[in-house]
């Protein structure tokens, strides 16, 4: 037998025992990718050591120091899957002469910002996380994925409205 076809029998009956098993294949497993309107980013600089945490929608870009910071595209997975939150980002520098030099193109992961973020002389900035939301309104020009509503965070999601009335009816306020 050829090696090639050997080797394409072996990847068919692997992809056979994992269905069986209960697996996803490889397609299936695409499909649980879950697109974020919103990327997470924790910028540190190194002369005052302050870190903060900034919002980017995707396709924005947001200046942090000398950087700016363009997310391309910030995956996350099924709350039912292992956590690997990954995002396509960008990020050039502002030199002094006032020129755009591209310093890093690459994936990000969360799950390891040594690993992928960017460090540069001054500043420091990675990925934390994806989220479908953010305080911050998007831009006026936003065609990225849907971007669901925020709750405030002195709203509890699940209470319903404050007026007293649930669906209609006027419930009683609680006795103290």
């Amino acid at each position: 037998m050829r090696p090639f076809l050997k080797t394409r029998t072996m990847a068919a009956g692997l992809l056979g025992l994992s269905a069986a098993f209960g697996y996803p294949a490889s397609a299936a497993m695409a499909d649980e990718i879950i697109e974020n309107p919103v990327a997470v980013f924790s910028g540190l600089d190194k002369i005052t050591g302050r870190i903060i945490s900034f919002d980017v929608y995707i396709g924005e870009t947001v200046q942090f120091g000398a950087l700016q910071v363009t997310p391309k595209v910030c995956h996350t997975r099924p709350a039912t899957e292992n956590p690997l939150t990954t995002g396509f980002v960008q990020v050039d520098e502002i030199t002094l002469n006032n020129e755009v030099r591209r310093i890093f193109s690459g994936w990000m992961y969360a799950a390891s910002p040594g690993l992928s973020g960017v460090e540069h002389p001054v500043y420091d900035v990675w990925l934390t996380d994806c989220k479908t939301s953010s305080a911050v309104p998007p831009p006026a020009n936003y065609d990225g994925p849907p971007v669901t509503q925020e709750t405030p965070a002195d709203q509890d999601p699940l209470a319903g409205p404050d007026d007293g009335s649930q669906g209609g009816i006027k419930v009683p306020s609680a006795k103290p």
